[in-house]
């Protein structure tokens, strides 16, 4: 793996970054992000901090990293600001502390903003990859995220070559940027399967500071195994989903599936891998995870278009010993195109998305815990939304050994409104809310989504609440966040 541009140390390529340097890194999900490199200039920061000195830097990515960026980065305090997604505990510490100021972003408005440049000059790019050549083309590893707009963008270039990473690689990249304001046409992109860009990341090689060689397999995590709520999940959806195709709202051949990241994603693919009648189909996503492969591999899914492969080490050995298998099967996008509203609509995506909690008028809270904790972000979950063919939110009735209720009369902060909210389902049922006024919508998520130990107390909310086209309480509207912050349970809250 010989560069044609000169070798640096992951310390030598940290001497180059200043305090106060915005800098995009790689990395969609731990898949593809920059690892050496991060970890060196957190060493440095904590040096720096050592001898009286600020050190801080503007951190940008496509989405959540690894350990080795986000926690190392956070553990140094090297953090100015962060954005438009994270994961990472140290992290997610350090931004409810008010210690590193985080702002949550759509993910496809992420590249547009950089290029817009309303999150300042980035200095450098500092992107994995398996393969560079001395024309300045880039062969990416396991996800594009906004990498190609980094390295479009930022002053100087920083590459971490991974040996860890094959440059049989090359072909699954579909590198599109569309042009800006005034001058940006449609997107070309017509079906799940087109190409309409390049394999590659071409910049001027001028612009390329230098190659950190590395070793370092991605940093995914295992999956859990489903439980009997993410299984009840799984096929509530896949049962919904199938019931919509017989009566003709979902077309015969069916509709391209988007699916949020976790246990219950993977947990509602495999549901509709078993279900009978649902046909082979395909997905337009952000993240293909394990349960994703298994569809591919037993051929209930045909194509997969995606911006990161996130998947346990097992699976990732599979995929790298079929690497021609595959070839014809996934395409990688930037998360500019993976996450376009205007391609979620042409193509009828059916969005599948978890959130923390709902209320009972269909509103989603998806990233903060009673309202004021950050858990990661938006991520990409509202270009789906509000853009679906049909949308979907999925969660447990319960959390924390049943004493939290998901399903609350008023969510505690709002991400996606019932506006654009179609359809909830939680272990206990469906709720289908398309055509509902918010007097039915919230009968039916009441009946239908809540556990049977809130149902009751969800009933009585509506029934103290008779005026307005919303029956809403000021009153009443937190009362079950304001008992569990009084008591730790939600259960045996009361309305008055």
């Amino acid at each position: 793996m010989k560069s044609p541009f000169p070798i640096l140390t992951a310390d030598e390529a940290a001497a180059m970054v200043s305090n106060g340097d915005i800098i995009g890194f790689s990395g969609f999900t731990p898949a593809g992000a920059a690892k050496a490199v991060p970890k060196a200039i957190a060493a440095r920061a904590k040096a720096e901090h050592a001898a009286g000195r600020p050190f801080k830097i503007g951190v940008i990515t496509g989405a959540s990293t690894g350990p080795s960026l986000d926690g190392e980065l956070a553990k140094a305090d090297a953090v100015l600001f962060r954005t438009p997604y994270q994961s990472n505990p140290d992290l997610r510490k350090k931004i409810n502390a008010g210690e590193v100021q985080f702002f949550d972003m759509h993910l496809s408005q992420l590249p547009q903003t950089v290029r817009y440049g309303f999150l300042g000059k980035v200095k450098f790019a500092i992107v994995e990859a398996c393969e560079v050549f001395p024309n300045g083309e880039i062969v990416l590893t396991t996800s594009v995220g906004a990498s190609n707009t980094f390295c479009n963008v930022a002053d100087k270039i920083i590459i971490e070559l991974n040996a860890a990473q094959t440059s049989a690689l090359r072909g699954f990249h579909d590198i599109y940027e569309p042009r800006d304001p005034p001058y940006r046409r449609e997107i070309p992109l017509y079906t799940v399967r087109d190409r309409i860009g390049s394999t590659v990341v071409k910049v001027d090689p001028s612009r390329i500071a230098g190659v950190v060689q590395t070793n370092q397999a991605d940093e995914s995590g295992l999956f859990e195994e489903p439980n009997e709520a993410t299984t009840r999940i799984g096929r509530n959806v896949a049962n919904f989903l199938a019931a919509e195709r017989r009566r003709g709202t979902i077309p015969a051949p069916f509709l391209p599936i988007q699916s949020g990241v976790g246990d219950i994603a993977n947990a509602v693919l495999a549901a509709m891998g078993e279900n009978p009648d649902i046909p082979p189909f395909e997905m337009y996503s952000e993240v293909l995870q394990d349960s994703v492969f298994k569809l591919i591999q037993s051929g209930k899914l045909t194509f997969a278009s995606t911006t990161a492969i996130t998947v346990s080490p097992a699976m990732a050995k599979e995929f790298y010993s079929n690497l021609d298998f595959y070839r014809s099967r996934i395409v990688l996008r930037p998360q500019e195109i993976s996450n376009n509203p205007e391609i979620v609509r042409r193509l009828g995506i059916i969005s599948i998305n978890a959130g923390i909690e709902a209320d009972i008028f269909g509103n989603i809270n998806s990233t903060h815990v009673l309202g004021t904790s950050m858990m990661n972000g938006i991520g990409g979950s509202g270009d789906f939304t509000r853009n679906a063919f049909i949308s979907i939110f999925v969660c447990p009735a319960l959390q924390k050994g049943g004493k939290i209720s998901t399903i609350v009369p008023l969510v505690s902060h709002t991400d996606h409104s019932e506006h654009s909210v179609q359809v909830i389902i939680t272990d206990q049922g469906i709720a289908d809310l398309r055509g509902k006024s918010p007097n039915e919508r919230a009968r039916l998520i009441a009946d239908n989504c809540a556990h049977p130990d809130f149902r009751e107390p969800l009933r009585q909310y509506l029934e103290l609440n008779h005026s307005g086209q919303t029956p809403q309480s000021l009153r009443n509207a937190f009362a079950f966040h304001r008992q569990f912050m009084e008591t730790g349970d939600m259960r045996g809250v009361k309305m008055t």
